[in-house]
């Protein structure tokens, strides 16, 4: 588990972008939408849940993504791994349709598989990043495209800064936040309120990040 507890300044220097992108910090952007990739793609096992649980320590006063960190180890802490099967296929697949749409089609316009889902396949092509198989959601799901920018961000020698910034702009940004927040207030949310509560933190935090770099 990556120890990722940044804090934003508005006193940050924007950087080269090749110092950008050498950072470490970077590589460990890359995990944490590895880890987000896995909490959304499919039920946690008892070895996800492990991994929050073994979080080191966390001063969430360092701000809010240090404080999605607490929350997230907390939550494991309590979770019962059945209990959390049952809570993400409520929340994200359920019968017929989950009380949470995952795909960023539905909320930049309402219904699945529209334009942004077209226009996505062609970024997709075009870096080289195909559909795995066995895959059979669409590739505007949260999951998908989280695993995406991390192939974007540990690839950053073969993809400008500039790609991995409209990537995320076009795709992520319009509506990710929305989607983290309706997380949050999900009926059905327990384990993943803390989910929630980091995602929309961590998002925020990129895209200030990304915009920094601009």
């Amino acid at each position: 588990m990556p120890d990722y507890q940044p804090t934003l300044s508005p006193s940050i220097p924007v950087r080269s972008e090749q110092a950008f992108l050498e950072d470490q910090a970077q590589l460990t952007r890359a995990a944490v939408y590895e880890l987000l990739g896995r909490l959304l793609a499919r039920e946690p096992d008892e070895a996800t849940l492990q991994s929050l649980r073994d979080i080191g320590e966390v001063d969430a006063s360092e701000g809010q993504v240090a404080m999605g960190w607490q929350l997230m180890k907390q939550a494991a802490k309590k979770a019962d791994v059945q209990a959390v099967n049952e809570e993400y296929f409520s929340l994200l697949i359920g019968v017929g349709r989950g009380e949470l749409v995952p795909f960023g089609s539905w909320y930049m316009t309402g219904f699945l598989m529209e334009k942004p889902v077209a226009v996505l396949r062609a970024d997709l092509e075009r870096l080289g990043i195909e559909r795995q198989d066995g895959v059979v959601e669409s590739e505007d799901h949260i999951a998908a495209l989280c695993d995406a920018m991390a192939l974007i961000i540990r690839n950053a020698d073969e993809i400008p800064l500039a790609t991995q910034q409209a990537f995320f702009n076009d795709h992520i940004a319009p509506w990710v936040q929305r989607f983290f927040s309706d997380m949050q207030n999900a009926r059905t949310a327990h384990f993943y309120r803390s989910v929630g509560f980091f995602g929309e933190s961590f998002f925020d935090f990129e895209q200030q990040l990304l915009g920094m770099q601009s």
